[in-house]
């Protein structure tokens, strides 16, 4: 395999993307690339991603509603995606990196890795919806 040129935009959106927990997509990306290299285009941060994400060093988290984001996070960990405002955010939990273990007890095969996502409501998604139905519900009272 031949050796992969340094490339410092590459290196800086690896760099930008370890310095963030928010799972940025690569608009958001190419955003703040074009802080630091004005003439970037959104084509060269898309195909340093890419290969970035085929190296293993981001991963990439395919959206069922839209873009792809990008984590410089590439440690087994687990992601929880609001299904209503779209945020990822990582989950911090010693008992889910036994998910590998649970998932081989009945297995015959070797487990070498996992990828889990969670989904649901976020905690200020969920807030919002409680204060809905709250107004909702004083609404029809009115009536």
């Amino acid at each position: 395999m031949a050796t992969l040129k340094y490339s410092r935009q590459r290196e800086s959106i690896k760099e930008f993307l370890r310095s963030r927990t928010d799972h940025p997509t690569a608009d958001v990306v190419y955003e703040n690339m074009k802080l630091i290299y004005p003439n970037i285009s959104l084509g060269t941060v898309y195909r340093n991603l890419s290969l970035l994400a085929d190296l293993g060093e981001i991963k990439k988290l395919s959206s069922f509603a839209g873009a792809d984001h990008f984590d410089g996070r590439t440690e087994r960990h687990c992601h929880f995606m609001c299904t209503r405002c779209e945020r990822i955010i990582d989950l911090e939990n010693e008992k889910i990196h036994h998910i590998m273990e649970l998932a081989g007890e009945n297995f015959g095969g070797k487990i070498t890795d996992y990828s889990a996502r969670f989904f649901g409501l976020c905690e200020d998604c969920l807030k919002e919806t409680v204060n809905e139905s709250d107004t909702s519900e004083n609404t029809s009272d009115e009536n």
